[in-house]
């Protein structure tokens, strides 16, 4: 259940005991845009973000905001079944799988050296209309099906019926980043000329849907999303096809999808209104989300509420309770290493940098699914075998 903070214009919500104060501050920001709507939600997994909390959920009327949806437009997860049960791959097999996905799949800033087939990519667009993919298209053929660095990650897991899963984190690129970037710019250079009175130095500049602006980037903000997943859905097929090389009589289960920053028009409390969300996942009744832990941590299979005083939304992972530059001062690499060697899980924490992304820079994911018990159920839960940090 949440606690309510109705100090500002509009209540926060907040689904956790207690939020870093610059979460707090950026949602006092977002609760006094004149156009947000009903209330703000911060959910368990919140921390700052670049001008609105990772985690955060912002209804609007009638207007976007390219920060509200951030930087890699359409991150987000996909997980996959497998009909082989855990116990019966060894750790030299998950080594060979390992070894296989890291042949196959560019990790961190590197892309395949070769374009990909059109065909992988989003086909129901008219990049005529998309000035910025259309600039970046050519780029972008060598990025799909690749990782991406920071949090994303591929990890084999043991479900807890002992079939070995694959899950997949991952977003849009480089093709996001310049979309948000672009889009960005002009909402600050717009709300200058108009001299809004919203603030530009909480890095909040919005496009109205009266604007032509607002529609292009509403459009490119779809293909974004749309090609996220054909990069997650290509890294998957590859994977299966690795898996399929090391074990035997392998059967995959459909692939489960789900993206986590975004906006989109939905209806809510009577209204038609932009849902932006930024680190979280819709949850609505009866939909199947993902809620992934920290590398070494349980993640979930999770189904949705619909709880109507979170946009019917959910947390989207653990959330850092340090950042990236706080881990790598403040952690001890042996140790952050012992808890993954203790657990048996193959991993790749070689040097210091590596304790970016450690178990200890993230919050407890048992408290995180705990708090938000009124906007998912646990359908399934997963242990990790082996993980590949981007």
């Amino acid at each position: 259940m949440q606690k309510v903070i109705s100090t500002e214009r509009l209540p926060i919500k907040i689904w956790l005991d207690e939020a870093e104060e610059g979460s707090i501050k950026q949602a006092k920001n977002l609760a006094n845009l004149p156009f947000a709507f009903k209330h703000i939600c911060l959910m368990p997994d919140t921390h700052e973000g670049y001008g609105m909390p990772i985690g955060g959920v912002l209804a609007t009327r009638g207007v976007i905001i390219p920060n509200a949806v951030g930087v890699d437009i359409g991150c987000g997860m996909c997980a996959v079944k497998t009909n082989i049960p855990a116990e019966t791959v060894s750790k030299e097999q998950l080594k060979q799988i390992m070894s296989g996905i890291r042949e196959q799949i560019p990790l961190g800033f590197d892309h395949h050296k070769e374009r990909q087939d059109e065909s992988l990519m989003p086909q129901d667009f008219n990049l005529e209309e998309l000035p910025v993919v259309k600039n970046q298209y050519l780029a972008a053929l060598k990025q799909i099906g690749t990782l991406g660095g920071g949090n994303h990650f591929i990890e084999l897991q043991r479900c807890g019926e002992g079939y070995l899963w694959i899950m997949i984190h991952s977003g849009s690129r480089n093709l996001g980043k310049q979309v948000a970037d672009y889009y960005n710019r002009m909402a600050k250079k717009l709300n200058e000329r108009w001299f809004s009175s919203v603030s530009l130095q909480a890095d909040l500049a919005f496009l109205p849907f009266k604007t032509d602006e607002a529609l292009h980037y509403y459009k490119e903000m779809r293909y974004c999303i749309e090609f996220a997943f054909a990069n997650r859905k290509l890294m998957t097929q590859r994977i299966q096809q690795v898996v399929s090389t090391v074990l035997q009589s392998v059967a995959y289960e459909p692939i489960i999808n789900i993206a986590h920053n975004y906006a989109a028009w939905e209806e809510h409390f009577g209204e038609k209104v932009v849902v932006h969300r930024k680190g979280a996942t819709s949850a609505k009744a009866g939909e199947t989300g993902i809620i992934p832990g920290s590398q070494g941590t349980k993640s979930y299979i999770v189904e949705g509420l619909g709880n109507p005083e979170s946009f019917m939304s959910c947390s989207h992972g653990a959330g850092r309770v340090m950042s990236r530059s706080a881990a790598v001062r403040n952690l001890d690499l042996g140790a952050e290493i012992r808890k993954l060697d203790d657990l048996g899980i193959i991993h790749s924490i070689r040097g210091k940098s590596d304790l970016e992304e450690a178990t200890s820079a993230y919050k407890d994911i048992l408290q995180v699914i705990a708090f938000q018990s009124d906007l998912v159920k646990i359908k399934v839960e997963l242990s990790p075998l082996a993980v590949i940090k981007g």
